[in-house]
């Protein structure tokens, strides 16, 4: 899994032998500085890429997803041979679900993870889903609702990566599972970080957490139409991007930068903790995953503007970091087993479908790279 925060890829070796999944190993490789700007770079809304660059990104891309395999299988003493199969998620490069020709893209090149470890691959997991009407995300409450769904109390599993995602799991096995992305996660915070320091994120939330937030500024921001769409919904960093800060603002200069920071973590954590309030009234708790976690600030926040227990999903089995890569495993084994992977009301699909293509192995990988 490589998420919009652009910060680095994650892997998870996943048991799914017993009735809930275990994450046995964990391997997570970072980003070095040269792919993360050039990632960046290609994800930047209203630039023009080479085609070439696009090219060579993919490819360099699905080395490193190899290699991280490689990295994880070495570290848990497993050969490739007693692995089922990788699901990639890839790199979000675009998710455009809303124009005439509606599209996600994802880089990171199957075909050569497939060779590079001799492992079946099972990637582009979000197209399909819009072929059949659906927005190709989010994908996650399907893995949600199997594995953090309780008989006993309405729950909302809140995923913060560069955007946030909930899913309303009712206790209720009659009631529809809903899931939508509420807006930005980290990406505005660590988009103004960057821009302002040479950190890439903002560690705890301390430099938020040391400002004032506006509310003059939040008011303009909550003023957009995302917000209060209906579900459902999904979007991206290529429409929350500081383009998109800016011209939702007075001058940003007229801000302080600890002020704008603040800001947009009460943005965060307002827009999501608002989208709970109105389509799940009745949540007693909610479990938290995703690199939003971290920050100490954004969690205060959280725990204060809802009125039911905000804690880690690690406290029900899974860490909050390993989440999304146990996810993706997850609905590369519903693809192996000819199973769908997309709820319909969550995507807005006009059918459940089986996700992504199938890339098989070979037992003699080519070890290049």
């Amino acid at each position: 899994m490589s998420g919009t925060s652009i910060d680095g890829v994650d892997a998870g070796l996943v048991d799914f032998s017993q009735a809930e999944p275990r994450c046995i190993a964990f391997e997570y490789q970072p980003f070095s500085e040269p792919l993360r700007t050039r990632l960046s770079d290609l994800t930047s809304t209203d630039q023009p890429v080479l085609l070439k660059n696009y090219g060579r990104l993919d490819v360099e891309l699905g080395y490193l997803f190899a290699n991280t395999v490689q990295n994880l299988l070495s570290k848990a003493e497993l050969p490739a041979s007693k692995i089922t199969a990788i699901g990639s998620h890839g790199h979000t490069v675009y998710h455009a679900p809303h124009l005439d020709s509606p599209f996600s893209l994802q880089i990171g090149d199957p075909n050569i993870i497939a060779q590079m470890t001799g492992i079946t691959t099972v990637a582009d997991f979000r197209r399909r889903d819009i072929a059949a009407g659906g927005q190709g995300a989010p994908l996650v409450p399907a893995f949600h609702q199997a594995v953090f769904s309780s008989a006993e109390e309405n729950r909302v599993i809140a995923n913060i990566g560069g955007i946030a995602n909930i899913t309303i799991l009712p206790k209720n096995s009659t009631d529809p599972i809903l899931g939508f992305d509420t807006g930005p996660g980290n990406t505005l915070m660590d988009q103004w970080i960057s821009k302002h320091s040479a950190f890439h994120y903002d560690k705890d939330g301390d430099l938020a957490n040391s400002g004032r937030a506006s509310q003059d500024l939040i008011e303009c921001l909550t003023a957009d139409p995302y917000f209060s769409a209906k579900a459902p919904k999904s979007t991206g960093k290529e429409y929350f991007s500081l383009e998109w800060l800016a011209r939702n603002t007075r001058p940003l200069a007229d801000y302080k930068v600890a002020d704008v920071q603040a800001s947009l973590c009460h943005l965060t954590a307002q827009t999501l903790c608002d989208a709970i309030k109105r389509y799940a009234p009745e949540t007693q708790r909610v479990l938290i995953c995703g690199g939003g976690i971290h920050n100490k600030f954004l969690m205060a926040l959280l725990q204060q503007q809802l009125p039911c227990p905000v804690v880690s999903s690690e406290n029900y089995g899974l860490h909050a970091d390993h989440v999304e890569a146990v996810a993706f495993a997850w609905l590369a084994r519903q693809t192996l087993n000819k199973l769908p992977g997309n709820l319909t009301h969550v995507t807005g699909a006009n059918s459940s479908v089986i996700l992504g293509g199938i890339y098989p192995g070979t037992p003699t990988p080519n070890t290049k790279g």
